[in-house]
């Protein structure tokens, strides 16, 4: 083998409160995030919500020290993973790039190039695969290779999803059962999974294979876990008016609290690393839901990070998809479930589901646009 890489593929954070806005602009500009009519929208939409959800995100990760951990979480894991390889007998660079945030996808390619790699393993640490988030890392890259004669000499593979990965399994189980025990009554309390939702229309319409992935997902953590307590899978971090993925999890608490339910052991099962999402959601917002409620324990286990479970974990993942037959790009995009990226849902006539979707996505922009025009005073109807 020649210079072996490994490409860490991940969404990103916000550094510090100054990084909020640009951060959210750079997600909402994404259109495997929001998916509207024209790309000509695109723009001027996340100006609109990201300077709309600016101030309140920043007071939200003022509650967690006034910046995201994901990029230095990120990092060490990209350590322990090199240095796991290294003591397995593989000498492997690993990179970092980030979706929306520093250090970006494009950076970390650039080294790569300046490294001289010769063979690249991709490696999402998105545990599920989704539109939303490998699909939109993947089709970035998929243009960045297309456009540089250089990297089209790398040979490299994806690996599109490992939800499945009997080591992840076991460092998710293992955490689990150590959180379990921890509880007044180990035996009767809850099992509570909490996944990151998308939009219904991604699974129906678009046929994201997230929701199978992540309800298969819990159901063998469970069955590594080897207990016999209850357990739950709801949906967290919903955005905009349209339909996402259910039970949510903040109704699914109160549903749990009201049925009797007083010690839930809740897992944020979608993330391998600290973030908003668990520090301030799960932590903050999601356990005073469930003490109002009248949960007595609310015990969250902690994402995997650098468990030396998991980096065994990853290190695995990398060399299978070395010695494995590579997997491209386009092959995973056109081929995961028939998943259909933006833009390739077209707009049908009639009464059709496609027609009335899109309906809704016009009403929903023609409405911003009228939001946009109160806020500032000027527009086509001032006109």
């Amino acid at each position: 083998m020649g210079r072996i890489g490994v490409l860490l593929l991940n969404l990103g954070g916000p550094d510090k409160l100054e990084d909020v806005r640009p951060f959210l602009y750079n997600l909402f500009s994404d259109p495997e995030i929001i998916r509207i009519p024209s790309p000509l929208f695109q723009a001027p939409l996340a100006w609109l919500i990201s300077t709309l959800r600016a101030k309140k995100s920043q007071e939200n990760y003022k509650k967690i020290g006034g910046g995201s951990p994901l990029r230095r979480i990120t990092e060490a894991q990209a350590q322990a993973l090199r240095s796991q390889l290294q003591q397995d007998g593989h000498e492997v660079n690993v990179y970092i790039g980030m979706r929306y945030w520093h250090p970006f996808t494009e950076e970390a390619i650039a080294q790569i190039k300046r490294d001289q790699i010769e063979e690249l393993v991709i490696l999402p640490l998105y545990p599920q695969f989704s539109i939303s988030t490998t699909g939109s890392s993947f089709r970035l890259l998929e243009r960045i290779w297309n456009a540089d004669p250089v990297l089209q000499k790398i040979k490299y593979t994806v690996v599109p999803s490992w939800f499945s990965n009997s080591g992840y399994l076991q460092a998710m189980a293992s955490l689990i059962e150590k959180k379990l025990d921890s509880v007044k009554n180990p035996n009767e309390a809850h099992i509570f999974f909490s996944a990151h939702g998308v939009p219904v229309s991604y699974i129906e319409e678009a046929g994201d294979p997230y929701q199978k992935e992540i309800e298969s997902c819990a159901a063998l953590i469970m069955g590594k876990l080897n207990r016999s307590n209850a357990y739950t899978l709801a949906y967290q971090s919903r955005v905009g008016p349209v339909e996402w993925l259910q039970p949510y999890t903040d109704v699914a608490i109160e549903e749990l609290a009201h049925q009797g339910v007083k010690e839930l052991v809740v897992i944020p099962i979608s993330f391998v690393s600290e973030h908003i999402e668990t520090l301030e959601e799960i932590d903050m917002e999601y356990r005073e839901i469930a003490e109002k409620a009248g949960v007595e324990t609310f015990a969250r286990v902690p994402a995997p990070d650098t468990d030396p479970t998991f980096i065994k974990a990853l290190a695995d993942i990398v060399m299978q998809a070395l010695r494995d037959r590579p997997i491209l790009f386009t092959d995973t995009i056109r081929t995961q479930n028939n998943v259909k990226l933006y833009p390739q849902e077209r707009w049908e006539w009639g009464m059709t589901t496609s027609a009335e979707v899109w309906n809704g996505r016009i009403a929903m922009l023609g409405f911003l646009i009228l939001l946009l025009e109160l806020w500032f005073g000027r527009g086509l109807l001032h006109l």
